[in-house]
């Protein structure tokens, strides 16, 4: 079976680029053609099978001309990571727009979002996404229950056409000795508290809900950051520390450096970063909002606060900052994450898949 594999953009440290590298290795092990179809952002030999560049330059512009495409295009499936007009399997991996505008509202002045409605982008997504849940698309992905529900409630779209299958992210132990190696690195003490927070799209994800709520703790904490963002949006406070944008082998050796992770994120559909912090045994802190905060228990591995509840957060932090309480749930975290894996996330995709060829 020829599956065609839609996605526009290309960023070179992009979650749904290194999510369609293995999708593709997995369908070819399966017997299966990995076909690309993508825009001209892609650089030339970076895709090691078979390839179809289609021109646009904005997303409506390229849904345009793969519509042109679709019905003498030679795959036998066509699998989006990408807003489209239509498709035979959609995975909703950016989530619900019409819901992340919504949130966004709530956090920001009223003439922000009036002002956001005029610009071309976001219609253009919001008419793509309307197309693809209300019937353009066969079949649909969400990467977690949070997000199926918003398809529901949004677009109405039959239940039975979406199928939750969550993020899985290649787990990888830590080095030995990295923990002592990276906070004597740091500075940090042995036995200092940190939290760490891990992600770009800083207001989205809630650094400045994490920075007010470090300033608020009556006990010792550093709060060290990766990623980059905007400095003077954050309140100053002498807990923080900015790493700038670390490689995935230097994060994995900051998280086992760690004591807890925080994302209080404004939304997210399911955070990555979320199970790679539980794969280093890690207690994770983040919001409702966040599709992850499904697959925790609160108050046992980690917890989920209301997103902007700088006191819950500020709680939340006090509350895991207790060694012992952190060393219990240790194996069990890492057991959990364990099951979020690349290889069932790729099997049960390829399931729903070759259920819309048929």
């Amino acid at each position: 079976m020829r599956i065609g594999l839609v996605r526009r953009g290309y960023s070179a440290s992009g979650g749904a680029e290194a999510y369609l590298f293995r999708f593709a290795e997995a369908a070819r092990a399966a017997g299966h053609g990995p076909v690309l179809i993508c825009g001209g952002e892609w650089p030339g030999g970076v895709w090691p099978h078979e390839q179809i560049v289609v021109a646009g330059k904005t997303p409506e512009e390229f849904a345009d001309r793969l519509e042109d495409r679709r019905a003498s295009g030679g795959w036998d499936v066509l699998f989006s990571l990408e807003r489209v007009w239509a498709c035979d399997v959609y995975r909703a991996g950016d989530g619900v727009h019409a819901a992340w505008l919504e949130r966004r509202r709530q956090f920001e002045p009223a003439w922000r979002g009036w002002f956001r409605n005029l610009q071309r982008k976001h219609r253009e997504i919001l008419e793509l996404e309307c197309a693809l849940f209300t019937g353009g698309a066969r079949r649909v992905i969400a990467n977690s229950g949070m997000v199926k529900d918003e398809i529901i409630r949004f677009y109405g779209t039959p239940a039975e056409h979406l199928h939750v299958v969550h993020n899985g992210v290649p787990i990888h132990a830590a080095e030995i000795g990295a923990r002592e190696k990276i906070r004597a690195e740091l500075g940090l003490g042995p036995t200092e508290y940190v939290a760490f927070f891990a992600g770009s799209g800083w207001e989205r994800k809630g650094l400045r809900h994490a920075v007010a709520a470090v300033n608020t703790l009556k006990i010792p904490v550093t709060l060290l950051v990766a990623g980059r963002g905007e400095t003077h949006r954050l309140p100053s406070s002498n807990r923080v520390r900015f790493l700038g944008a670390l490689p995935g082998e230097r994060l994995r050796a900051v998280l086992a450096a760690a004591d807890v992770f925080v994302l209080p994120t404004i939304y997210d559909p399911f955070s990555n970063a979320c199970i790679e912090a539980l794969a280093a045994g890690l207690p994770v802190i983040t919001t409702t909002a966040n599709g992850f905060a499904e697959i925790i228990e609160s108050g046992v591995d980690g917890e989920a606060v209301a997103p902007g509840d700088i006191g819950a957060l500020a709680d939340a932090l006090s509350s895991w900052a207790d060694p012992p309480r952190r060393a219990v749930v240790r194996p069990r975290l890492i057991e959990k994450a364990a099951r979020c894996s690349v290889e069932e996330n790729l099997a049960r995709t390829l399931e729903v898949i070759t259920a819309a060829a048929m």
